[in-house]
């Protein structure tokens, strides 16, 4: 699979600098761009076309949340994965229907954030466990009350719905539940139509608001 080209968009330099060093060494990705804040990264949209962005959320000027939003304005396929800290929360679902495709902790490790490249590039989605947890608990704080909406999923969906949650992909699902990828696609399309959600991330909050998966 080609390396993606991606922009870096992150207020603090040493970040970007030292993400930009580990893709270079690591062979993961080439950065073709990099913004402090939305402004400056919607200014190199207009002469750059990326495959792939990493958002930082608190910016200055323009956050990312804005920025995303411009961004897929101009150019609908753009894949987002988003640097999250602990305190976002509350920013996840807007993301999400907004189209970001993943969310990451900004202290997560290297191999972490190149699986979470290669799920988004795949057409895939991400998520890493501590935001899982990090949502789940968030949840329980505001004593979300659990529906009973999934009780029309069948048993193999739900073991589908659990492994995309720990951010499976098709192929890998199709391995661990002997079953074919083409199967596990169609439990997933199954999936979003019963549970009314537009995209992947949509799905995995959903699961995490009715409390089906385990963390």
């Amino acid at each position: 699979m080609k390396k993606p080209d991606i922009i870096i968009v992150d207020d603090h330099l040493i970040f970007r600098q030292g993400l930009k060093t580990l893709f270079t060494v690591e062979n993961i990705a080439t950065v073709i761009g990099e913004a402090s804040n939305g402004i400056d990264f919607l200014e190199l949209l207009t002469h750059l076309k990326p495959d792939l962005v990493l958002m930082d959320i608190d910016m200055p000027q323009m956050n990312g949340m804005d920025a995303t939003q411009k961004a897929i304005e101009l150019m609908p396929d753009l894949k987002i994965i988003a640097f999250t800290m602990f305190g976002d929360e509350d920013y996840y679902y807007k993301m999400v229907e907004l189209g970001v495709k993943g969310f990451i902790l900004k202290s997560s490790g290297i191999d972490e954030l190149e699986k979470a490249i290669n799920n988004v590039m795949e057409g895939d989605s991400y998520f890493s466990n501590e935001v899982l947890r990090n949502i789940i608990a968030n949840f329980g704080r505001k004593n979300s009350p659990k529906s009973n909406e999934f009780a029309n999923l069948t048993e193999r969906e739900m073991e589908v719905l659990q492994n995309i949650c720990l951010g499976l992909n098709n192929d890998e699902i199709a391995q661990k539940l002997f079953i074919s990828a083409k199967t596990v696609k169609s439990h997933r399309s199954n999936l979003l139509e019963k549970t009314r959600s537009k995209n992947t991330p949509s799905l995995i909050l959903y699961a995490v608001k009715n409390k089906i998966i385990e963390i």
